[in-house]
């Protein structure tokens, strides 16, 4: 398991007693490097959205457990808040409950020239997603989809 996996794994698992207390989910978390910097995110979840207060609220107690534990070797920020509407789906529980719902998904590789591909999400399995489209339904390999999230209805 590399450092990013174990950092993650770790503060999933730190994570769960302080959502749960605080009645949203957890729907990801990821440890980040960008532009030289750490980033230990973590996305929270309810039915009918999570507000500025539960995001306090979270982050509050996991900054407290973070420092408590101590487990992450580099400098960090900590930021806790929505997966947005446009959310990525990275789980099978993030796919099972976009079923019926318009996403976007893009290809490593062009597929008939085309790595950009939007339709109703349809279903999936444990090696495929299938999404109908206006040509019709597709069914694409996982290993072969760079992305998947939801459709911005704008």
């Amino acid at each position: 398991m590399s450092k990013r996996e174990t950092y993650e794994a770790k503060a999933t698992a730190m994570l769960e007693p302080i959502c749960k207390a605080n009645g949203v989910e957890i729907y990801d978390v990821e440890y980040v490097n960008e532009a030289g910097e750490w980033y230990l995110r973590a996305y929270i979840d309810k039915e009918g959205g999570v507000t500025i207060e539960d995001c306090e609220a979270v982050s509050r107690a996991f900054s407290d457990a973070l420092d408590a534990d101590d487990f992450i070797d580099d400098a960090y920020y900590l930021e806790v808040s929505s997966p947005g509407l446009g959310r990525t789906l990275k789980k099978d529980s993030h796919l099972e409950k976009s079923i019926g719902m318009e996403v976007e998904l893009k290809t490593y590789k062009p597929i008939d020239k085309v790595k950009e591909f939007s339709g109703i999400l349809k279903g999936f399995t444990a090696n495929d997603i299938t999404i109908e489209t206006d040509a019709g339904e597709r069914t694409f390999n996982r290993s072969d989809i760079a992305l998947i999230k939801l459709a911005l209805d704008l």
